[in-house]
C-alpha cells in the first residue's frame, strides 16, 4: 500500500509517494517546527550550514596534548542543537566568528 502527500510548491521536487513501512507515527510538537522560507534548500535537499554564535568554549586533555573545543551554534538549529567543534577548524573555515 502506498500514500500519496500533498506538499508546498516549493517541495516540489521531492517524491510525493511512500510506501507504508516508510511512515512512522508523529507526535507533533509545534516548537521543533522550523519555517521552509529562509532555509535555503538546494533541489538536492541540502543546504549550507552557517555557525551563528559561540556559546562556550574549552580545552579538552589528551595523553599528549591540548585540543580547544567550541560550541557553536548554528543557523536554524535551536541551542539543544548546538555542537562541540575543534578551534583550530572554526578558525580556518569561519575566520569572522572571531574578530574582536
Amino acid at each position: 500500500m502506498a500514500y500519496e502527500m500533498v506538499l508546498p510548491a516549493e517541495l516540489a521536487f521531492v517524491l510525493l509517494v511512500f510506501h507504508v513501512s516508510m511512515l512512522k507515527k508523529c507526535l507533533g510538537d509545534p516548537t521543533l517546527i522550523l519555517p521552509i522560507q529562509g532555509l535555503g534548500v538546494d533541489e538536492d535537499l541540502s543546504y549550507e550550514e552557517v555557525p551563528v554564535e559561540i556559546l562556550d568554549r574549552h580545552v579538552k586533555r589528551m595523553r599528549n596534548k591540548k585540543v580547544a573545543r567550541l560550541k557553536v551554534l548554528w543557523m536554524n538549529h535551536l541551542v539543544e542543537g548546538a555542537t562541540w567543534e575543534s578551534e583550530a577548524d572554526m578558525r580556518s573555515f569561519y575566520p569572522h566568528l572571531f574578530i574582536s
